[in-house]
């Protein structure tokens, strides 16, 4: 067995690979081939979403690597600003067509807020969510999807579907690396029977430039980034690290040694990562000025 074919296993009974391929700002032009590399390589989870702009070349590059179907697992995102019911069940649609495929393993709310109110308003679209949530139901119901879940949920979010609707989320896609790790949400959500999923476990290549982690990757002689796939890796979550490079993609999946509980520890500790230049960006606390709900239209 690889660490392709780890599989964690969703409250509907459905497996999903536990490393994934982000393809966040990857645009829809090169995204075909990285999906396709990505794919021959052994990766069997491909994470996309409407915000990204890639869903095309993404269903592209499924087509072209040659893989059964039924052996790839897709998820993508509904638009953080769509909180409706028929613009919901249109952009599922939308979706499926995009990709040329007629079903995906998953699908999920991207964010609870539109990101132009991301760290910026008290609302928390809680009818919205639940409408859109709805659409997502029926969807799975028809055959479209497979699961569905949400994304940067928190816990008075996640409570509002739980109680509301039929449906639990199956998974909780959140910002959760080395130096920033939701705890209590991280626990709530396994509390739940909601599968986290981490994305940006490298905090978006930000956590290359802290001494403590280069300190202990130095120790088990791998990189940061492998160190950093390992921790979400051992706290039980599924991980979606982004890569380009075929290169990259492979060392990413070299994460078969074991992080000691000691220097677990000393990770769990490790806090204040500067984002740099992707701190403009609402995931990680920034605030955006203008955003029409497609991708490369943030404005800091």
């Amino acid at each position: 067995m690889t660490i392709f074919d780890e599989t964690s296993t969703l409250s509907n009974g459905v497996t999903i690979p536990r490393l994934a391929l982000g393809t966040w700002e990857i645009n829809n032009e090169d995204v075909s081939a990285v999906v396709q590399n990505a794919l021959q390589i052994g990766y069997r989870h491909i994470d996309t979403a409407q915000a990204y702009g890639n869903e095309e070349g993404v269903g592209e590059g499924i087509k072209k690597a040659g893989i059964p179907r039924d052996q790839v697992f897709v998820n993508s995102k509904v638009a953080a600003e769509i909180k409706n019911y028929d613009d919901a069940k249109k952009s599922i649609d939308e979706s499926l067509r995009r990709m040329k495929l007629d079903y995906l393993d998953m699908m999920i709310i991207h964010s609870p807020q539109p990101w132009i109110e991301v760290n910026q308003s008290r609302d928390r679209h809680f009818q919205g969510n639940l409408e859109t949530w709805r659409a997502m139901e029926d969807a799975m119901a028809e055959g479209k999807l497979r699961a569905i879940g949400v994304s940067s949920f928190l816990k008075p979010d996640l409570d509002n579907i739980i109680q509301n609707s039929q449906v639990k989320p199956m998974v909780n896609q959140i910002l959760a690396h080395v130096g920033h790790m939701p705890v209590d949400l991280v626990n709530y959500s396994n509390q739940q029977g909601i599968i986290v999923e981490a994305f940006s476990p490298i905090a978006h290549g930000f956590a290359l430039k802290v001494p403590a982690i280069r300190k202990i990757a130095e120790k088990y002689d791998v990189s940061v980034a492998q160190l950093c796939i390992r921790y979400d890796w051992q706290l039980g979550m599924i991980v979606l690290p982004k890569a380009v490079k075929p290169e990259h993609m492979k060392a990413n999946a070299k994460i078969d040694f074991e992080i000691s509980n000691e220097d677990m520890q000393t990770l769990n500790c490790i806090n204040n990562v500067d984002y740099g230049d992707a701190s403009i960006y609402p995931v990680y606390g920034g605030k955006l000025k203008s955003f029409n709900g497609k991708s490369g239209s943030e404005n800091s």
